[in-house]
């Protein structure tokens, strides 16, 4: 029998735990310091893209060492569709897992501050699901796990060091609101994903990217802004939505410097408000909590909820109405964080 030397180095090395020349790409994201192993330029490539050219968030306690090693296996056989399969999760002995398919998919050993993220060749044609459900998801998930941070699906904006939370349903115009914060004035923080400290109230994100419908470009005056957004790359959402995914590192404004003090969060309805010079309106102290928790049901299950939730019913919780132009809502947030309201 023939044994080839590719068969002899499997057998020898079934696990592949020599993986060859390792480089390190280091960066401090969401206040912790990440260190991304790989022998692929690619993949690293992959993380530079996602990180690079970001403001360096630092929160109070020091800062953890957090470690991703990234693998990369050769290139599967065409696969049916235009997009590969979704994230499906698992956990047990004290790991958790987010199963892709037999070649993309990551594990997590939260309590060791630890990651391994598998992708195959061909997902490096697919960098949106590639940054997005893969190493995304590996450093959101052990900066929450790691840093005992609140993970929010909303966005961020603020100035001055003081921050305003938006939340609101799917399709409720955050990102829209985002946009135009940045384009008037405010500090853009995250616009998908928010991570506060329960303690103090301090938000974090990663303002890389800004993901708005096609629609938005006609609300935007500023030619070289409507430029930006319309020579960005577009990306196909789950759902099917197709939105511009546009590089806030090389868009107008300021991203947020540091994390940003939560002076309170904003409910953003689509619906119009009857009186356009009262956009803003407190939502009653009863139906504070269980708005909060609609569609959080994974941050309301971590440990920090609870005094998150205080802590920002106390602070102030509004819903923001649409006026005659997305500015109005703008000014609105100006308001708040001027302490005015």
């Amino acid at each position: 029998m023939t044994i080839s030397h590719g068969a002899q180095h499997e057998d020898a090395d079934p696990f592949r735990e020599r993986s060859g020349p390792v480089s390190s790409v280091r960066r401090q994201i969401l206040g912790g310091d990440f260190r991304f192993d790989s022998a692929s330029a690619a993949l690293l490539g992959v993380v530079e893209t996602a990180y690079a050219g970001l403001p360096s968030h630092r929160l109070p306690a020091a800062a953890p060492t957090f470690r991703i090693e990234l693998r990369l296996l050769p290139r599967r056989a065409p696969s049916p569709g235009d997009e590969p399969p979704p994230v499906r999760m698992q956990s047990g002995a004290g790991l958790l897992c987010g199963v892709m398919d037999t070649s993309n998919y990551v594990v997590l050993a939260p309590a060791q501050r630890q990651a391994l993220v598998v992708a195959s060749e061909d997902m490096l044609d697919r960098p949106y699901h590639l940054r997005y459900e893969l190493v995304e998801f590996a450093v959101f998930t052990l900066a929450t796990r790691g840093l005992g941070l609140v993970p929010l699906h909303g966005a961020c904006v603020g100035r001055q060091g003081r921050g305003v939370l938006l939340l609101g349903a799917s399709g409720s115009g955050k990102s829209t609101l985002a946009l135009h914060s940045l384009l008037h004035g405010l500090d853009f923080l995250a616009e998908d994903a928010v991570f506060v400290q329960p303690e103090g109230l301090l938000a974090t994100g990663v303002a890389n990217y800004l993901h708005v419908q096609a629609d938005a470009l006609g609300r935007v005056d500023d030619r070289a802004a409507r430029h930006w957004l319309d020579r960005s790359p577009r990306i196909r959402r789950r759902s099917g939505v197709e939105k511009f995914e546009a590089d806030l590192r090389l868009g107008p404004g300021r991203l947020a410097a540091t994390p940003l003090e939560l002076a309170g969060a904003v409910f953003v309805s689509a619906e119009a408000a009857a009186d356009a010079d009262a956009l803003l309106s407190p939502v009653r102290a009863g139906e504070v909590a269980a708005r909060l928790r609609a569609g959080q049901s994974y941050a309301m299950a971590q440990p920090g909820w609870d005094r998150f939730e205080r802590q920002l019913i106390r602070r102030g919780v509004h819903e923001l109405r649409r006026g005659g132009h997305v500015r109005d809502a703008v000014a609105a947030l100006h308001g708040l964080l001027d302490g005015s309201r």
